[in-house]
């Protein structure tokens, strides 16, 4: 029997994990397994001609929120096309609804409930030999004009016996990003998360998580992404990973998902000896309001997650992202605010923003009524009315999200945030301030380049500032710009003016010179911009000349390297 395993990516460069696995699972059966992976981009009657050319007894998709359209869509065709197929589904995003799910889609054959390797394989066992699937766990299906649903089972105690779909060649491991996994569940219940419905964590064993990170890293896989929802659960059991990379890895970046609050003083010093670039890691705080985590049930220490951050980016050796979850139970915008403020000062290269969406299967969406939370019925089910926040402040919330990536998160404005917090504006303020002046003037409607966040931001500034209030803010614009961008001389902003006397050029084109010199014959090409500034911290009315050396060099891209001249030297900003 040919089975078809499919699904469909947002980007051409993710992976699939669910696939490979099911196939490695079922691989004992005598089924002849194609995996098949396609992207949200690709015109659906490619992808339908692709798949009815496998000439497959069997197809099934992996459903998930980014997809759950396009692939119910592909359901309905397929049944057109090839009557006699068999259709199942699988995946958090169906996991939930099947009754509706066999109702509007009649080529639908079956549909798997949660972790899908045991249903999967009794499923196509039985089909194999000409059987109902009768009683296996977490199966509905259709038999004629009724659904048989099956009971409640447990997933895999054992995650071992899942063979490694790594040392079965399943995954394509030049993708760049490869996902992995080496345990699933969550020992949290936030009502947000569809793992507050199983708070049991299940670990593959040590040997077989070494065993796949090995292979993995003697590839030269560019990125390992480990899924694990608290990679740090067990503190013990993360050092030991932790240790088994730092002794193998040569050029592996890893992506984890952890909570900060979980690691031990053994996990700090450990990770404080991981090369700078080695290591990632996503760290969920959703919230700074604790009457906000009571209510979604998330017990965790802020103040101990705040001080692990605080001590990670001190180390300043692992790439932290951070996320904040707007929506939740008793936040109003205000407090909202308060807690992007609150996370931002640690200093996070990046604090991702998003409204909560009310997954099928969640807590949260099944108390939405009762809590008063409006959501929309489609994916990504995207809250839109709270008690504490209107239609309007959910949208002036996305705007500062989008705002913020434009910003902080790429880089951009961190001169400028500082001038205005040395007013008095906080980031969340100031991003507050520009998100009203951004939709006033539906001035997001499309995408801005780079050069266009600048002619925001300064479009922004004049317009709210003046005077002796501005000008501190327009020089920290221009830095923050001349970090970003190459300033050419024949398109120097307004926000980046002024000239350099005759002895200012000339100390100026003397340094020039030397780095030129220092550098020459290495093939790198230096290109530079200097100007007056009197208004940087700590040294406010005094003239100080900033030197911006571009360098290009084959196979590093640009380098910026920022110089103030005072005290009669060129010397690297402390600030």
């Amino acid at each position: 029997m040919r089975v078809v395993l499919a699904t469909l990516h947002s980007k051409y460069i993710h992976p699939s994990l669910a696939l490979p696995y099911l196939a490695a699972y079922c691989g004992g059966l005598d089924c002849e397994f194609r995996i098949r992976e396609f992207t949200l981009h690709e015109p659906k009657e490619s992808i339908l001609a692709m798949l009815l050319a496998e000439q497959a007894e069997v197809v099934c998709f992996s459903v998930y929120l980014w997809n759950r359209r396009a692939t119910l869509e592909l359901v309905d065709a397929l049944h057109v096309a090839h009557p006699g197929l068999r259709i199942v589904l699988g995946g958090p995003e169906v996991s939930f609804d099947g009754e509706k799910l066999f109702a509007r889609h009649p080529g639908l054959a079956a549909l798997v409930r949660g972790e899908g390797e045991l249903p999967l394989y009794g499923l196509l066992r039985a089909w194999m030999a000409g059987e109902e699937p009768l009683d296996i766990p977490r199966l509905d299906w259709r038999k004629r004009q009724q659904i048989i649903t099956g009971p409640d089972g447990p997933p895999l105690a054992d995650l071992d016996r899942i063979p490694s779909p790594f040392a079965a060649g399943l995954v394509a491991l030049a993708k760049g990003t490869i996902y992995c996994e080496t345990s699933r569940g969550c020992p949290y219940s936030c009502a947000f998360c569809m793992s507050a419905l199983d708070a049991r964590v299940r670990s593959f064993s040590p040997q077989r998580i070494e065993a796949d990170l090995g292979r993995l890293m003697a590839a030269g896989v560019r990125q390992v992404k480990l899924v694990d929802r608290t990679f740090n659960y067990d503190a013990a059991r993360a050092r030991r990973i932790w240790r088994f990379i730092l002794r193998h890895n040569r050029h592996t970046n890893f992506h984890f998902e952890i909570g900060a609050h979980l690691l031990t003083e053994d996990c700090l010093q450990l990770l404080e000896q991981v090369p700078k670039g080695m290591f990632q890691f996503e760290i969920g705080v959703q919230s700074t309001l604790p009457e906000t985590l009571r209510a979604i049930g998330r017990n965790a220490s802020l103040q101990k997650l705040e001080a692990n951050v605080s001590r990670l980016i001190r180390a300043g050796n692992i790439h932290l992202h951070l996320d904040l979850i707007a929506g939740l139970p008793g936040e109003g915008y205000d407090s909202f605010l308060v807690s992007i403020d609150r996370v931002l000062a640690l200093g996070p290269e990046h604090l991702q923003v998003e409204p909560v969406k009310l997954l099928p299967g969640s807590p949260l969406r099944s108390d939405a009524a009762e809590r008063g939370i409006r959501f929309d019925p489609n994916p990504p089910y995207t809250v839109l009315v709270t008690p504490d926040l209107s239609p309007a402040r959910l949208e002036q919330l996305r705007t500062v999200s989008r705002l913020l990536d434009m910003t902080w998160n790429a880089g951009r404005a961190r001169h400028l945030f500082a001038a205005l917090e040395r007013q008095g504006i906080t980031p969340a303020r100031a991003l507050d301030r520009l998100a009203g002046f951004c939709l006033a003037g539906q001035r997001l409607r499309h995408p801005l380049s780079q050069q266009g966040v600048f002619e925001l931001l300064w479009e922004w500034l004049q317009a709210e500032f003046a005077g002796d209030k501005r000008e501190p803010l327009r020089e920290a614009l221009g830095r923050d710009y001349a970090r970003c961008e190459r300033v050419l001389p024949e398109r120097i902003p307004d926000f980046l003016t002024g000239d350099l006397s005759a002895a200012e050029r000339i100390q100026t084109r003397q340094r020039v010179e030397a780095e030129r010199e220092k550098h020459r014959g290495d093939g790198s090409k230096l290109q530079f911009f200097a100007a007056p500034f009197t208004h940087l911290p700590g040294r406010e009315g005094e003239r100080v000349i900033l030197l911006y050396l571009y360098r290009t060099a084959s196979g590093r891209g640009r380098e910026v390297e920022e110089l103030w001249f005072r005290d009669g030297n060129w010397q690297t900003p402390s600030a």
